[in-house]
């Protein structure tokens, strides 16, 4: 299976809206890093998994859309928890649109909210 990652990173804010959340229920900053990771058993013509501009261009949209935003305020969060790993599933979504090589067969994506804690999302595409 070959592999072909890319990464950003950026700050944006949320707020847990679970019950009892402690502080993380008061509006705060998190220095995001967004890593995808495409898979797929095959290379195309060109010997690429995928084309990496398309998956920093990708990746750049996600940058643009969430750098300084609340997450809370936007409508792909609208009804859920803006937890880090429905951040995680959101980027999902997000990527798949724009980026479909048929060579890459899943994706992962992990989303970083400081150096110690992560979550991902992967599923086949």
């Amino acid at each position: 299976m070959y592999t072909t990652t890319v990464r950003t990173d950026f700050v944006a804010q949320h707020y847990l809206t679970v019950p009892n959340p402690g502080p993380e229920g008061e509006l705060h900053s998190h220095h995001f890093r967004v890593e995808l990771e495409f898979r797929g058993p095959e290379l195309n013509e060109y010997d690429y998994l995928v084309d990496i501009d398309d998956a920093r261009a990708a990746l750049a949209d996600i940058a643009d859309r969430y750098t300084d935003a609340t997450l809370n305020n936007l409508p792909e969060f609208s009804g859920y928890n803006p937890s880090v790993e429905r951040f995680a599933r959101v980027v999902f979504g997000r990527v798949t649109e724009r980026v479909a090589d048929d060579t890459v067969t899943e994706l992962t994506v992990t989303v970083w909210e400081d150096d110690q804690a992560a979550a991902g999302y992967d599923a086949a595409v």
